[in-house]
C-alpha cells in the first residue's frame, strides 16, 4: 500500500477514513489538526510536504477564501478592482496551481466555483453532498490528475444549502463523511 496527503485538511475526515481502512494516510495544514489524530497530522506548509514527501496520492483543499466566486462582492465595489483583495487571489491561485501540480503520481484538488478573473484550470466534476448520502447542497469542484471521477453512491433530495444555514467557516469547509467514503472507497485503488 501507498502513502496519502490529504493537504490543507484539519478535520481529518479523509485521512481518518482512509486509515480506517488500512492505508497509511497523513492530514497537513498550518494550524494543528481537530480530527483525534495529532500522531497523523503534519503542521507545516502543504507546498513544502506535497513536493518533499514520498505520496502516492494527494487530496487538497486549498484555502478558497480569495477564489471562491461567493467572494465577488469583496472584490470589485462600484465597478472598481480592490487591489489588495485582487493580490491575496493571485497568491490563492499560485498555492492551488502548486498543489496541482505537485509531483504526485495522483491528485485531487477541491474547492467552491472560483471567480473567472484567476482563470483557473477547468475542473474535471462538479458534485454535491446528496450524491453520497448527505441531505445538503453544496457545490464542490474537483481538478483531478491520474484519478477517475468519483460516481454518486446514494443520492438524497437536499433539504437545505450547507453554505446558507452554516456560517461557521471552519464546520462549513469540512469534507462530508459521505464524499470522504466514496473518495476512499473509489480511489484506494489507486493507492
Amino acid at each position: 500500500m501507498g502513502r496519502v496527503l490529504v493537504a490543507c485538511e484539519r478535520s481529518q475526515t479523509i485521512a481518518n477514513e482512509f486509515r480506517r481502512q488500512g492505508i497509511e494516510a497523513f492530514s497537513c495544514d498550518i494550524l494543528p489538526c481537530y480530527g483525534g489524530h495529532p500522531e497523523y497530522h503534519i503542521i507545516g506548509d502543504a507546498i513544502e510536504v506535497s513536493y518533499s514527501g514520498n505520496w502516492d496520492l494527494m487530496i487538497a483543499h486549498p484555502p478558497c477564501t480569495y477564489l471562491s466566486n461567493v467572494g465577488a462582492r469583496w472584490l470589485i465595489k462600484s465597478g472598481v478592482i480592490n487591489q489588495e483583495r485582487y493580490m491575496l487571489g493571485c497568491q490563492a491561485k499560485d498555492f492551488f496551481l502548486s498543489l496541482y501540480n505537485a509531483p504526485i503520481k495522483r491528485v485531487a484538488i477541491e474547492n467552491p466555483v472560483p471567480m473567472k478573473v484567476f482563470d483557473l484550470p477547468i475542473q474535471t466534476q462538479i458534485i454535491e453532498p446528496y450524491y453520497f448520502d448527505e441531505p445538503y447542497s453544496k457545490k464542490t469542484l474537483l481538478w483531478l490528475k491520474n484519478l477517475p471521477i468519483l460516481f454518486a453512491t446514494v443520492f438524497n433530495y437536499p433539504v437545505a444549502s450547507w453554505t446558507v444555514i452554516n456560517r461557521n467557516a471552519t464546520i462549513r469547509s469540512q469534507t462530508f463523511q459521505g464524499i470522504a467514503n466514496a473518495m476512499v472507497d473509489q480511489w484506494k485503488c489507486y493507492v
